[in-house]
């Protein structure tokens, strides 16, 4: 599922560092997980820069935030 929406979110295959999968793992971390993964990935994320962080769980329930590194 994470590389799905990774998918169409880009609009082509994410590399690793595009689309920080944590499942393999942590398992199921919940909404934590979007929160683990955006720590682990943000050495390359610059001051100033906007990155989008999507959760989503059962129900299709969904939740998307907008992030800028100051």
């Amino acid at each position: 599922m994470n590389e799905l929406i990774a998918r169409r979110v880009l609009g082509r295959d994410p590399t690793p560092e595009e689309s920080a999968i944590i499942v393999d793992e942590f398992a199921n971390t919940i909404s934590a997980g979007s929160i683990i993964a955006l720590h682990r990935a943000n050495a390359n994320f610059a001051v100033g820069e906007t990155g989008l962080i999507c959760s989503f769980g059962v129900g299709y329930s969904a939740g998307t935030v907008f992030v800028r590194k100051g």
